[in-house]
């Protein structure tokens, strides 16, 4: 808006304040959206000019007739599916329909052009001085996420949580999840100019994805925990004891697969872990199916299914995401490296 008014002033177009108005319509949060929002925009505007100016000529800029350029403007709108640049092809109407002199056409014009330098100036900082940089919000947010649902997951499991300050901590990271896959479409939506740029964004774009349905899978372990916080005390002690073990596991091999994406931990033989992680799944499946055998309402059984449905589909995706940075990080080295940032806002 300030560099729309700014040449504006430089150029001494009539009511810089239209060019500040339509950049503010055009303003978008990537340079991909900036470009379709511009384009559809331009159309927008000659619709909304074109009409204005022939009304305009024809019957002159009485109220009732702007009205009726308005609504004709908004169905044309519609009728091409671009709904998003109502707005702003109102604002082209309104800004000039509303001369009253004798130099109509030229006042026009220069209206017009006013509006479209908005739309240019607003396509310009996008491209230019405020260039996104989503792939490091995406990752420090998944990471921060992820610490912060592991952290109520270790508390849940020991009984030291507070059952109403974690609901509302649960709600609170639900909006967060929805935020972050909003935030990963942006990332997705962002255009790269080279083949090499796009084949190592397409990896990490894999890559993103499995980990925010990893963090998912361990926000679904932290609801179940909730819900059947009542009734895990009346569980056998063996199964609560491999449950314990389990799920610390999974949660130090969660914070394990994120060190290793940044190097700080030194590579080891994922064989080894899977073996481990095999063996706990079974020794989990044993102790329920013991804990099935001893109970007496099997109500109470079936409470526990969806938090060990959830435990064993956490444990296979954290199995496929440590598999694709392994892969990531052996076989394209030149383009592996991530953009990383502290700050998760």
């Amino acid at each position: 808006m300030t560099l729309a008014l700014w040449i504006a002033g430089i150029l001494n177009l009539p009511s810089p304040a239209f060019a500040g108005i339509s950049a503010i319509f055009a303003i978008q949060p990537t340079i991909y959206r900036s470009y379709l929002s511009m384009i559809e925009q331009i159309q927008a505007n000659i619709i909304g000019a074109a009409f204005a100016i022939a009304f305009g000529l024809v019957f002159g800029p009485h109220p009732f007739i702007i009205g009726l350029t308005v609504v004709i403007v908004i169905m044309i709108n519609l009728r091409l599916k671009i709904e998003n640049t109502i707005a702003v092809s109102l604002v082209t109407v309104v800004a000039i329909m509303e001369s009253q002199g004798d130099h109509f056409l030229q006042f026009a014009l220069m209206r017009f052009g006013t509006v479209m330098l908005g739309v240019a100036a607003a396509f310009l900082v996008n491209l230019i001085f405020l260039p996104p940089k989503y792939e490091k919000k995406v990752y420090s947010r998944i990471v921060a996420n992820s610490e912060e649902i592991l952290k109520w997951i270790r508390l849940s499991l020991r009984q030291a949580s507070e059952h109403t300050a974690l609901k509302e901590d649960i709600d609170k990271l639900k909006d967060k999840m929805i935020k972050l896959d909003q935030l990963y479409l942006l990332y997705k939506e962002e255009r790269t100019y080279f083949r090499q740029n796009v084949v190592a964004k397409s990896r990490k774009l894999v890559l993103f994805r499995q980990m925010l349905l990893v963090t998912n899978k361990a926000l679904s372990i932290l609801r179940n925990l909730h819900r059947v916080e009542n009734e895990l005390p009346h569980t056998t002690e063996k199964f609560r004891e491999q449950l314990e073990i389990e799920l610390d596991y999974l949660l130090n091999f969660h914070e394990r697969i994120h060190l290793k994406l940044t190097g700080k931990i030194k590579a080891q033989s994922s064989d080894l872990l899977y073996e481990e992680l095999s063996r706990n799944k079974k020794n989990l499946m044993t102790s329920l199916t013991e804990y099935q055998n001893t109970c007496k309402d099997h109500n109470c059984f079936y409470h526990i299914i969806p938090l060990v449905g959830s435990i064993l589909d956490y444990s296979e995706q954290l199995e496929h995401l440590d598999t694709l940075i392994t892969s990531y990080q052996s076989h394209h080295k030149e383009d592996s490296e991530i953009e990383l940032s502290s700050d998760p806002e």
